[in-house]
């Protein structure tokens, strides 16, 4: 039986996403005690905080579903050298209103891919500066720039072997980091 429930978040709402793609195969990478929980986020209002005290039944149902999860893995592409707005919609909305955020002392981790060299590096950064002010513990190394590219995924959807050892060491960092940080919350 599953011991922590991790809370995906993917950032693209490409059909074909690489991370969306890369978020289903990670997930094949970590042990049996850790189950996921994929977070739709592309049904969500934009915020609106005159909208705090009666949120829609999607932002009902995205805090529900990050408040119940023991971390939060945050797979998000790269949209012109930041997160794609999507993704903010869906942090601004669990953040708030002020003082109730679904984010508070989650652990998380940050990964993504992209065609581009430096894979997602700097969308990265954004959230992980978004991150550290909802106070949410964010793994910090090893940092997961993937480039997508030829054999990153194998025929049944599973990391190809040229990035399985590098990808297989970053989920057993992030499993590490769950256990140390989700056994502290209160």
């Amino acid at each position: 039986m599953a011991t922590y429930n991790i809370a995906v978040v993917v950032g693209s709402l490409r059909k074909d996403s690489f991370n969306k793609k890369l978020a289903k195969a990670l997930e094949k990478l970590f042990p049996a005690d850790f189950s996921f929980t994929q977070v739709r986020i592309d049904d969500l209002p934009l915020y609106n905080q005159d909208d705090d005290g009666n949120p829609s039944a999607q932002v009902t149902r995205l805090k529900g579903e990050i408040t119940v999860a023991q971390g939060v893995l945050f797979v998000t592409p790269e949209y012109n050298r930041s997160v794609p707005g999507v993704l903010k919609n869906a942090i601004d909305h669990a953040s708030r209103p002020y003082g109730k955020s679904a984010w508070d002392g989650k652990p998380a981790a940050v990964i993504g891919a992209s065609v581009g060299a430096i894979g997602t590096a700097l969308a990265q950064q954004h959230l992980r500066n978004i991150l550290a002010y909802l106070n949410v513990p964010t793994l910090g190394q090893p940092e997961g720039f993937v480039h997508a590219k030829e054999g990153l995924f194998d025929e049944s959807g599973n990391i190809g072997e040229a990035s399985r050892k590098f990808l297989q060491s970053w989920v057993d960092a992030y499993v590490s980091w769950v256990k140390t940080h989700a056994g502290t919350r209160a």
